[in-house]
């Protein structure tokens, strides 16, 4: 007998009738016990129970006889249903979007406290997997409907639900390639013919409400303003917001220099025009310390030409725009991971940049009130970011650190004995493995995985040894043709790249030089080596005659007299691997000296998290640089200048 074929029909009619009594008696228990008496697979009854609760929804919806309770109420038993398993987990989210995608925006504030409050269950294993997706589109809708200037705290609101949803690593929300919203224009006056500034308000003051005296108090007189505002300034003023809308304009010259006229004339206002003075009364700055609570944020700037003596008057205003000069420098001069490397600061822009953070610091603590304590949680927060963006710079590793090992000694577990005639046991302590030459070299040591650890097992030669003869071969006085030479051996060569991997620094460093063969990159690191390794490798050529003898005695003479000047003393593989040890973490000092560029440091700190490797692949790309340049004498002349005069005087005495 065949079984009966599931009727889709029918079963959702019954589903959408079980919900409704559920929805009557605030219960899911009508559901449960439809699903277990509807014939078919769990899947199908899943999918059909699914379509069953947004089609009771939409009725409710169309109808428009529901309130926000009994939406709430749906949503509320397809939880349950989802814990019960009778229900898909992605179901309430579906009908949460259903929702607010057909309420006005006063209801969907009411709907959205609900998702708030059940963070906790959307943060679940039953549901996080399943609805993290939906969450953030429905987010993401909200706030494309709604007015960042007018529904502030709305949008508020669900961005830190976002931030309390998602864990701190998650990579979608966090910026990882530094990019900046460049939408967020800035609107002004461009046009100076129809700019107001500069003219008298006649008829204003002729028009304006006459004031018997005594009726206003002295201290309630409106202060007038005494900063002289011009177009000019209030244009300059206003430009200014493009360059902190794309702080990358400021690694163009042209652009740069613009930048530095406007903030020079920006600042000197703020400098010049202190709020102490343009304060309107006395009274009203103790309104401003003893006001608990109050915050003013700016949603967008009012850039009107009438409001630009009020708001070079006010306290909050000018804090925001000075904390905009310190996020703008705080990216200029920190290290980003996906910064170009063309994006590169002089020394001239480093400089004004510095100088200009501490004016910064000094206006914000000027400005009433409690300016040195509002300067000093600036300080402290941006701190804090470099901290954020050097976690961004590693590649976001996770928070949560592994649970240590457990020290304890683990209690000695007593092993099966076996038998003596086969574990060796017996008084000759052998052990057979079944094979005469396997049973030699089993039994040569007692114990062989000692035997493995010993050093006579150090197989592996070192740099001089086993390139002495390519160096040899290279030297154009031996007249070695290339198809003779060791390095066209495929299997040196295989064991050189080996070699080199692990002993020299010069495998990891990058290079732009193309080689169209193995023999050749061989070459080029045999020239590398030659120039570091000692000179005093053996020579397999026998040289016989006066004329040997004379170089031979030529070069006894060289070796008594002192060493060789620092001028001309090239840097060995033995020094900079004693600079590189002095120096550890420090290296990025030297590399201001040596003038090595940021992308050169970024490929350094990437090659090796070791911080005296980095400080010898630092050494190691200077050299490849300067080559004949790399002197003792320049690098000491780069030591002393990086403030390392113990290190550079151990290298002159060496």
């Amino acid at each position: 007998m065949t079984p009966s074929l599931y009727n889709f029909i029918d079963a959702k009619d019954k589903f959408a009738a079980s919900a409704k009594s559920a929805l009557a008696g605030r219960t899911s228990k009508p559901l449960v016990n439809a699903f277990n008496q509807i014939t078919g697979n769990e899947a199908e009854k899943k999918t059909t129970l699914d379509q069953s609760l947004r089609g009771v929804l939409g009725d409710q919806i169309v109808e428009q006889k529901a309130s926000c309770d009994e939406y709430l109420s749906l949503i509320y038993i397809s939880i349950d249903a989802v814990t019960e398993g009778i229900c898909s987990a992605t179901t309430p989210f579906l009908l949460l979007g259903d929702v607010l995608d057909c309420l006005p925006l006063d209801q969907c504030d009411k709907i959205f406290s609900f998702v708030e409050k059940n963070v906790s269950t959307w943060k679940s294993s039953s549901f996080y997997t399943a609805g993290k997706n939906y969450l953030l589109r429905m987010c993401n809708d909200l706030l494309r409907r709604l007015s960042k200037s007018q529904n502030t705290v709305f949008c508020g609101r669900i961005q830190l639900f976002l931030a309390r949803l998602f864990p701190l690593s998650e990579k979608s929300g966090l910026n990882l390639q530094s990019q900046f919203n460049l939408e967020n224009v800035t609107v002004f006056n461009k046009n100076e013919q129809e700019s107001t500034l500069g003219q008298k308000h006649t008829e204003e003051k002729e028009d304006g409400m006459e004031v018997e005296e005594g009726e206003m108090g002295e201290e309630e007189a409106p202060a007038p303003c005494s900063i002289p505002i011009d177009y000019n300034l209030y244009r300059k003023f206003w430009m200014l917001q493009d360059y902190f809308r794309n702080p990358l304009q400021c690694y163009d010259k042209f652009l740069w220099m613009t930048f530095l006229k406007y903030s020079d004339e920006t600042l000197a206002v703020f400098k010049s025009f202190k709020l102490d003075d343009m304060q309107a009364s006395k009274r009203k700055l103790e309104e401003l310390r003893t006001s608990p609570g109050e915050h003013v944020y700016f949603a967008k700037f009012l850039t009107s030409e009438k409001l630009m003596d009020l708001q070079l008057s006010d306290s909050n205003f000018r804090r925001h725009i000075l904390l905009q000069y310190l996020i703008l420098f705080q990216y200029l001069k920190g290290q980003v991971k996906f910064k170009s490397s063309s994006c590169v600061l002089t020394d001239d822009q480093t400089t004004w940049i510095e100088e200009t953070t501490k004016l910064v610091h000094q206006l914000l603590k000027e400005i009433p009130p409690e300016g040195e304590k509002f300067s000093a949680m600036v300080e402290h927060i941006l701190n804090t970011e470099e901290n954020w963006n050097s976690w961004k710079n590693e590649g976001c590793p996770s928070f949560v650190k592994e649970r240590a090992v457990d020290d304890k000694p683990k209690r000695p577990t007593r092993k099966r004995q076996a038998p003596e005639d086969f574990l060796g046991k017996g008084p000759d302590r052998k052990l057979f493995m079944g094979n005469d030459e396997l049973t030699r070299l089993w039994n040569l040591h007692a114990d062989n995985m000692e035997a493995c650890k010993s050093d006579d097992r150090e197989f592996m030669p070192s740099l001089d040894e086993f390139f002495a003869e390519a160096i040899e071969q290279a030297d154009p006085a031996n007249m070695v043709e290339d198809e003779y030479k060791v390095v066209r051996n495929s299997n040196y060569g295989w064991r050189a790249l080996r070699l080199l991997s692990r002993r020299s620094p010069h495998f990891f460093q990058p290079t732009n030089q193309k080689f169209k063969s193995l023999a050749d990159y061989l070459d080029s690191m045999v020239s590398k080596l030659a120039k570091e390794l000692p000179k005093d490798i053996p020579s397999e050529e026998i040289k016989t005659g006066e004329e040997d003898d004379d170089d031979n005695g030529d070069n006894l003479l060289k070796e008594s007299n002192d060493s060789p000047s620092m001028q001309n003393k090239m840097v060995s593989n033995q020094q900079m691997d004693d600079v590189a040890a002095k120096l550890g973490a420090k290296w990025k000092t030297l590399a201001v000296q040596l003038e090595m560029k940021a992308s050169e440091l970024r490929e350094i700190e990437t090659d090796s998290e070791d911080v005296d490797m980095q400080a010898k692949l630092l050494l190691v790309a200077w050299q490849d640089r300067e080559g004949a340049q790399a002197t003792v004498e320049n690098l000491v002349s780069a030591l002393n200048a990086a403030s390392f005069s113990q290190i550079a005087d151990n290298l002159s005495e060496a």
